[in-house]
């Protein structure tokens, strides 16, 4: 078995209000994890933590996330910030908010480019039309990166930050409610999409959500956070043997039957 890419052991404090106590769980290569978790479970705290932006909203992590065995909580600023966006990624939730509506498509690339290469415009360019092509965004079209976000769909947008997210191929793609603000039929393609990319290039992806219908089809383990700890961590296509209140709670509220919707390979 490979060597864990990301491994984590965290306790995250606004003040002295405790919201996440001795959370851990650890994601190889080619593994998908949804968290999935009520309101006010956690789950916002937990994507800042693992990403040592917490100190930014106030509050504080502690302990481990261990980046390739590098504990990104104790590094210097500069030294994180060196891995934020090309070793773990984030696909941010409400792209039409994530999006800086004053720039063009492309600009948000180039931004992102630069922060991790030195290389020209050239590479650039070969990546995005091999990124745009992933996504299903039309590459052909030279018009396209010219636009500003809110000339695109919302669900052209979230494929926008998806491919932000992947611009510098990272080993860990974090997705925090990455459906929350699309349609049911966009949503089920952006699962598909992330469910593919999780594959074929063998992303560790932690898929955030409070939808567990989505992370039922997408992921291979399942963890429940509930009042700031995991209750529950099982393989999806072992939920059957939930037995915590808080993920039979979750299961009960699920329309119909809910078996359709287990994850198989």
């Amino acid at each position: 078995m490979s060597a864990p890419l990301l491994q984590i052991r965290l306790r995250a404090e606004y003040g002295a209000r405790c919201v996440l106590d001795d959370v851990r769980f650890e994601l190889r290569a080619g593994e998908s994890l949804g968290m999935v978790g009520t309101s006010g479970a956690g789950k916002t705290t937990l994507v800042m933590a693992l990403l040592g932006l917490l100190p930014y909203r106030g509050g504080k992590a502690m302990g481990e996330v261990l980046i390739d065995g590098v504990n990104l909580l104790t590094l210097p600023a500069s030294e994180a910030r060196r891995i934020r966006g090309k070793q773990i990624a984030l696909i941010p939730q409400s792209p039409m908010t994530a999006l800086n509506p004053a720039v063009s498509l492309r600009s948000h690339f180039e931004q992102a480019w630069s922060a991790h290469q030195s290389s020209g415009n050239k590479a650039l360019e070969a990546r995005l039309q091999q990124l745009l092509q992933e996504v299903q965004l039309p590459a052909a079209d030279e018009c396209f990166l010219r636009r500003k976000p809110g000339q695109i769909s919302v669900g052209q947008a979230q494929r926008v930050l998806i491919a932000l997210a992947l611009l510098h191929r990272p080993s860990i793609l974090i997705a925090d409610e990455p459906t929350s603000a699309l349609d049911p039929v966009t949503q089920v393609e952006i699962v598909r999409l992330l469910k593919q990319l999780n594959q074929r290039n063998g992303t560790a992806l932690l898929y955030i959500s409070h939808d567990l219908i989505s992370v039922l089809q997408l992921c291979q383990k399942v963890a429940v956070l509930h009042e700031g700890r995991i209750a529950e961590c099982l393989e999806v296509a072992e939920i059957e043997r939930a037995a915590h209140p808080a993920t039979l709670s979750l299961l009960s509220a699920l329309p119909g039957r809910w078996s359709f919707c287990f994850h198989t390979p």
